[in-house]
C-alpha cells in the first residue's frame, strides 16, 4: 500500500512530464515511421476521401510538426506551447478519424506502424485517451505556474486549439465532398413507381452476396462461410442450407466463391486455378478444372464453359478470356474487349456478368462511362454508354519502388455494380446527377436503368437504406428485384410495363393499373 501511494504521489507531482513525454515518444514513434515508408505513406494520404488533393503538402507537413512537436515537449521553455499544440493535432487527428468513420463513402487504409494492428473505432479511442491526457496536463501544467489563478483562460486556449484544429479538417472534407459529389451534367428520368417493396426476411448476418436464381429459388453464397449453399424461395419463407463437400481441399484457398446455373452449382477460387461443380441438391461438388487458368472473375455459360477475367502473364492487364474444358487449348485470350486508357489494371477494372435466359454478357466499367455486351463466344455485340460524361477513367496511379501498383488518389467511381436480365441493366450508379437532392444520396442507392439490344436508357429509381444500410447488391428475374441490405433480404414487385419501350410509337408503354394484391403496398412502399 506505501508504494502504491507513493507512486500515486510521483505521479501527481511529474504528471506534466511523463504526459509530455508519453506525447514526444507517440509522435517521434509516428514520424518516424512515416519518414521510414514515406513512399507508402504519401499513397495512403492520397487515397483518403478527405486528403487527396493536399496529400503532397500535408505528407511533409505532418512529419516536421510531429517531430517539433515531440522536441518542444522535452524542453522546459516550450513544452506548454507544445501541450497546445499537441492537443490540437490529436483532436485534429481524433476529428479525422470520426469523419471517416460516420461520413465518408469508404474507408481508407490506416496508418502504418504498431498502429496498423488497431482498426478505425481503435484508433479513435485511442487518440481520445491522448486527447484528454493533453488536455488535463495543459491544467497541471497551468496550475503549477500559477496556484491562484482562474483555468478560465487556459481552458478556451484549449477549446480554440481543438476547434481551430477540427475545423481545418471539417473544410477538408467538405471541399472534398465538392469536388467528388460535384453535380454532373446530365439528368435523370425517374420513372413512376417502377418497382414496389413486398416480401422480406433476415438472414441473421450480412456476409451473403447473391449466387444466382435457378428454379423458383435464390441461391446465396456466404463470405464466412463459404462451403455452404443458401437456398430460399422466391416467395421468402423458407430457407435451407447445406454444406459443400469438395472432392478435393488440398488447395490453398484465399477466397471461395459461388455461382448457380440450373441445374449445378459452381465453387471456385481464381487465385487457385480450381473449379468444382455440383448438382444442385447434391452435397458434393467434383473437380472440372484444376490449372486451366487463374483469374479474378467468373461467369457461368455453361456446364463446361466459362467466361473469365484473368490477367495476361507478359504485362498483368486484366483481360477478358474464354475457358471451354470441352477444347485445346481450353483456354482463350479476347484481349481486344477491355480497352486500356492508363494502366490497363485499374482503368479497366469492372464487373463480369452473364444473363441468365440468352447467355450474352455484359462487363461495366466501375470508373467510366461505358458497358460492354458480348455474345457467348465472347463477340462484341456492342459498346453503350451510361447517362454520365465521364468518358476517360478518372484515375491516378503510381508505382511503388517494390513493384507494386496502387491508386495515389481517391477513383473518381462511376458505376457501383449491377444485374442483368433479358434485354435490360439495371446499373448502380456513383454518381449524382443534375439538380438531384443531397439527402436521397444519402438515404438510398440509385439504380438506373439501360438496354442492351440499342443505346437507350429507359430511367431511374432509388432503392432506400434501411437502418443507415445500403444495399449490397441485388439480382432480378424480370418479374421481382431481390436486394440485400444488411442482414435482410429483401423483394420488390416490378410492375407490369415499367421499363418496356414501345420502338414503333417511340414512347412509353402506358402505366399498367395497378394489382390489387399490391395496391396497399403501392401506398406504402418499402422504398420510402
Amino acid at each position: 500500500m506505501p508504494m502504491i501511494m507513493k507512486l500515486i504521489k510521483y505521479i501527481r507531482k511529474h504528471f506534466v512530464m511523463i504526459v509530455s513525454i508519453l506525447l514526444a515518444l507517440l509522435f517521434m514513434y509516428a514520424g518516424g515511421s512515416k519518414m521510414l515508408d514515406f513512399e507508402n505513406f504519401q499513397v495512403q494520404l492520397a487515397q483518403s476521401p478527405l486528403l487527396s488533393a493536399y496529400a503532397g503538402f500535408i505528407s511533409f507537413a505532418v512529419i516536421i510538426v510531429e517531430f517539433i512537436l515531440a522536441i518542444c515537449l522535452c524542453l522546459p521553455n516550450t513544452q506548454k506551447m507544445a501541450l497546445y499544440g499537441a492537443l490540437g493535432l490529436m483532436s485534429a487527428f481524433t476529428f479525422y478519424i470520426y469523419i471517416i468513420l460516420h461520413y465518408s463513402d469508404f474507408i481508407p487504409c490506416s496508418c502504418g506502424g504498431i498502429l496498423e494492428k488497431l482498426g478505425w473505432t481503435e484508433h479513435l479511442i485511442f487518440n481520445l485517451f491522448f486527447v484528454f491526457l493533453s488536455f488535463v496536463a495543459i491544467l497541471y501544467k497551468e496550475r503549477k505556474e500559477n496556484p491562484n489563478a482562474k483555468l478560465f483562460r487556459p481552458v478556451w486556449i484549449a477549446i480554440a486549439s481543438v476547434a481551430i484544429s477540427s475545423g481545418v479538417v471539417l473544410v477538408l472534407f467538405l471541399r472534398s465532398e465538392h469536388i467528388i459529389k460535384k453535380e454532373n451534367n446530365f439528368t435523370r428520368r425517374f420513372l413512376q413507381h417502377p418497382i414496389f417493396g413486398d416480401k422480406i426476411i433476415d438472414l441473421g448476418v450480412n456476409s451473403y452476396y447473391f449466387a444466382g436464381i435457378a428454379d423458383g429459388s435464390i441461391y446465396l453464397g456466404n463470405a464466412t462461410t463459404p462451403l455452404y449453399v443458401t437456398k430460399v424461395d422466391t416467395a421468402l419463407k423458407t430457407l435451407n442450407r447445406t454444406k459443400i463437400t469438395l472432392d478435393n481441399i488440398d488447395h490453398p484457398f484465399r477466397n471461395v466463391q459461388l455461382k448457380v446455373k440450373s441445374p449445378y452449382y459452381y465453387l471456385y477460387d481464381g487465385n487457385v486455378p480450381v473449379i468444382y461443380r455440383g448438382r444442385l441438391g447434391d452435397s458434393i461438388a467434383q473437380t472440372i478444372s484444376y490449372g486451366d487458368a487463374f483469374f479474378n472473375q467468373l461467369s457461368v455459360l455453361d456446364s463446361m464453359k466459362f467466361a473469365l477475367r484473368t490477367q495476361k502473364r507478359t504485362d498483368k492487364q486484366y483481360t477478358i478470356a474464354l475457358l471451354d474444358l470441352m477444347k485445346n487449348p481450353k483456354t482463350e485470350l479476347k484481349p481486344a474487349i477491355l480497352e486500356k486508357q492508363i494502366d490497363g489494371v485499374f482503368d479497366v477494372d469492372g464487373v463480369l456478368s452473364a444473363e441468365p435466359t440468352t447467355g450474352n454478357l455484359v462487363y461495366t466499367y466501375f470508373y467510366r462511362n461505358q458497358y460492354i455486351v458480348m455474345d457467348a463466344n465472347l463477340n462484341v455485340l456492342n459498346r453503350f454508354n451510361t447517362i454520365d460524361t465521364t468518358k476517360r477513367a478518372e484515375i491516378s496511379v503510381t508505382r511503388l519502388s517494390d513493384g507494386r501498383t496502387k491508386m495515389n488518389a481517391p477513383p473518381f467511381s462511376v458505376n457501383n455494380g449491377f444485374t442483368v436480365y433479358d434485354d435490360l441493366i439495371f446499373n448502380r450508379s456513383n454518381l449524382k446527377g443534375k439538380h438531384e437532392p443531397s439527402s436521397s444520396w444519402k438515404n438510398s442507392s440509385i439504380i438506373d436503368v439501360y438496354s442492351t439490344d440499342e443505346q437507350r436508357y429507359i430511367g431511374s429509381f432509388y432503392i432506400r437504406n434501411k437502418k443507415d444500410k445500403a444495399m449490397s447488391s441485388m439480382i432480378t428475374d424480370g418479374r421481382y428485384m431481390y436486394v440485400l441490405v444488411g442482414n435482410e433480404l429483401q423483394r420488390y414487385r416490378i410492375r407490369d410495363g415499367a421499363f418496356k419501350f414501345d420502338k414503333k410509337r417511340n414512347r412509353w408503354f402506358k402505366e399498367a393499373p395497378v394489382d390489387e394484391d399490391i395496391k396497399g403496398i403501392a401506398e406504402n412502399p418499402v422504398t420510402d
